[in-house]
């Protein structure tokens, strides 16, 4: 099974997208629409990067406290 990328390294890539978006609309006004669409696909994909990440912090925290209250209780 393939492992997935870290965070911080898709983020790097999806801004780089976004730069290479960036010029693609600069060089090519035509395609203006395209461009971003595909430019709010790949914000939308940094975004739930990033509350993925908020999530996983959140999840570290509570187990973190159900393993302190349940050693209280112990």
């Amino acid at each position: 099974m393939e492992r997935h990328r870290p965070a911080d390294e898709a983020l790097r890539e999806i801004d780089a997208a976004l730069a290479r978006l960036n010029a693609m609309e600069a060089a090519n006004p035509e395609q203006r629409d395209v461009i971003r669409m595909l430019r709010m696909l790949a914000a939308g994909q940094a975004h739930s990067i990033r509350e993925a990440e908020h999530l996983k912090k959140a999840l570290d925290l509570l187990t973190e406290q159900i393993f302190k209250i349940q050693d209280r209780i112990r």
